[in-house]
């Protein structure tokens, strides 16, 4: 175990997409930050919920809740729309005023159980190519790899737009680190690498002299702040997101350029919890490596092997439909 650095800043995002809430400290539960991602739109005509990929105009909106949320309750929120304009997410007109400002057809939701699949699950109208629009891809470039997510989740995510239960993309927790942002600056400096473009639950200062995509090499491994452990799970792969004009940047396509050359599209990486806790801006970071037995660490690569292999059938049925 060793100290990587120490926490900067923490964020929750009360309606998936919108802008969020910066905290000074939060208990961490083992489904993320209370609230984080609590509410959605729904796109009325696609059958889905949708997010900035499709809604880009979403992205310029922000999100706070009007009272904290706890005891798993799901607070009012207070939206703020790209004009100016407020509305709270239980106001008779909230799903007209989101419509005339998306210029779609789109109701607000607060998260529904998991046993609600069909709330969940891809509009009919969804293609395989979609993938390649959503993530921004241009003609012949691969697609980035996601064999260390689960074949479980990799099914789920083939029907749902997001895991049943959740409006995360994936995990529950999004890490990113200063250096990774500083490293990505560098290659481009005219791009504004801006943590909040890329929407970090926990954002790391390393510590001096750490170089490079730093949190790439936590992954398998755990980090601890405060009271709060969490497992490193994957890299996160990065979509066209990053790259939209929100509140307080404008659009700037050169950020997911040198994403996409120097990073093979990850920046950041996801998590789960492994123990609920506290933890607070200024809370040392410390990481602990995996340990992994021989044949454990075979299966795994084997595993990985299955997944990657599943992967790449799927990726050429959708570079070519």
């Amino acid at each position: 175990m060793h100290t990587v650095g120490h926490i900067a800043e923490i964020w929750r995002y009360p309606v998936k997409s919108m802008a969020g809430e910066r905290l000074a400290r939060a208990f961490v539960a083992r489904s993320g930050l209370p609230g984080d991602r609590a509410w959605a739109v729904r796109d009325e005509a696609a059958g889905e919920i949708r997010g900035g990929k499709k809604l880009p105009a979403l992205m310029q909106c922000a999100a706070r809740f009007l009272e904290h949320p706890h005891d798993g309750a799901i607070p009012d929120v207070e939206i703020t729309l790209p004009d100016g304009r407020t509305i709270r997410s239980r106001q008779p007109d909230t799903d007209g005023v989101l419509s005339e400002a998306l210029a779609r057809a789109v109701t607000l939701w607060p998260l529904q159980p998991a046993s609600n699949r069909a709330h969940y699950r891809m509009g009919k109208g969804f293609k395989l190519r979609d993938y390649r629009q959503i993530l921004g891809l241009k003609a012949g470039e691969p697609f980035p790899d996601v064999s260390p997510m689960s074949i479980r989740l990799l099914s789920e995510l083939a029907m749902h737009v997001t895991p049943p239960g959740t409006y995360f993309d994936a995990f529950p927790l999004h890490v990113l680190t200063t250096a990774s942002l500083d490293a990505m600056a560098a290659t481009e400096p005219s791009a504004t690498f801006d943590a909040r473009r890329f929407r970090p639950n926990l954002l790391v200062e390393t510590v001096e002299g750490t170089e490079g995509l730093a949190e790439f090499d936590w992954c398998g491994g755990c980090l601890e702040a405060g009271e709060l452990r969490v497992r490193v799970e994957i890299r996160t792969v990065r979509c066209s997101m990053p790259a939209r004009a929100q509140p307080g940047l404008a659009r700037d396509p050169a950020v997911m350029q040198a994403v996409a050359r120097h990073a093979d599209r990850h920046l950041g990486v996801y998590a789960t919890v492994e123990r609920p806790g506290l933890v607070q801006v200024g809370d040392p970071v410390r990481f602990v490596p995996a340990s992994i037995s021989r044949p454990r660490a075979l299966a795994r690569h084997l595993h990985a092997g299955v997944k990657r292999g599943l992967f790449q059938v799927l990726s050429r049925l959708i570079m070519n439909p």
